[in-house]
């Protein structure tokens, strides 16, 4: 943190607070160096891990090295230093770490579990998020080739998404749970932006008349109208063929 103060003959002096919170004179570019390198001893169970890390790093970042050395995410790690547990987020100067001290490695119980709990919420998040865009995408496919989808559908899928977003913002992940998180948030407004899209193209498009419902040919431009119609036909009576029958006339002789 760097600070300006005015002094009595005008000039303005720079001024940094240092991680142990001693305000101090900042440093000329010539006269500044790099923090030095120290090794550190990090005992984690029976075994001792050696770490080359700056004097100015935090334990968090202690916390890293050692999760590539352990396999013991730097989450779910707790740090001690002169039997007393670190935060993250402190520097190893300000602790009085210095080259070739020892520390301690221990596993926190209670972040694994509440990590475990984080990746099965996004885990169930996920499969149900793979579930509604595969059914946004055949809506999607629908509309593409000229055909209407339900109204409905589009208002459900949207719920649904809706309620997923829902679960995603009320969890509190860190790290890597947390990209995860981060992008499933991502596939859900991309899903949502998408069912929108379609709502507005099935609203805007021509509605067919005379009741007349319009299907497209796979492969063919023409187009099959089958109309609701109905012809109307002349009510008037026809006229009944005459049942009267011809009677034959013979002409008789008498002899």
């Amino acid at each position: 943190m760097e600070l300006e103060t005015d002094t009595r003959s005008g000039g303005v002096k720079n001024w940094e607070l240092r991680p142990g919170g001693m305000l101090v004179q900042k440093r000329t570019d010539a006269a500044e160096s790099p923090p030095p390198m120290i090794w550190v001893r990090v005992k984690y169970g029976a075994v001792y891990n050696h770490v080359h890390i700056s004097s100015q790093s935090t334990f968090g970042e202690l916390k890293k090295l050692l999760f590539e050395q352990t396999g013991l995410h730097h989450l779910d790690q707790k740090l001690f230093y002169n039997n007393k547990k670190r935060d993250s987020k402190a520097f190893l100067d300000s602790a009085g770490v210095k080259n070739k001290s020892k520390l301690i490695l221990m596993e926190d119980p209670i972040s694994i579990e509440k990590r475990q709990i984080q990746v099965k919420k996004i885990t169930h998040v996920r499969m149900e998020v793979d579930k509604i865009a595969h059914q946004v995408s055949e809506l999607e496919t629908v509309v593409s080739k000229g055909g209407n989808v339900a109204e409905d559908d589009v208002v459900k899928l949207t719920d649904s998404l809706m309620n997923q977003l829902l679960i995603l913002e009320k969890l509190s992940a860190n790290g890597d749970t947390e990209l995860q998180r981060i992008m499933q948030v991502k596939r859900v407004q991309k899903c949502v932006e998408t069912l929108d899209m379609l709502k507005k193209q099935n609203s805007s498009a021509p509605a067919s008349k005379d009741g007349s419902e319009t299907h497209k040919q796979n492969g063919s431009s023409n187009e099959v109208v089958i109309t609701t119609k109905w012809v109307t036909f002349d009510s008037s009576p026809v006229d009944a063929p005459s049942t009267s029958t011809s009677v034959p006339s013979f002409t008789w002789n008498l002899l």
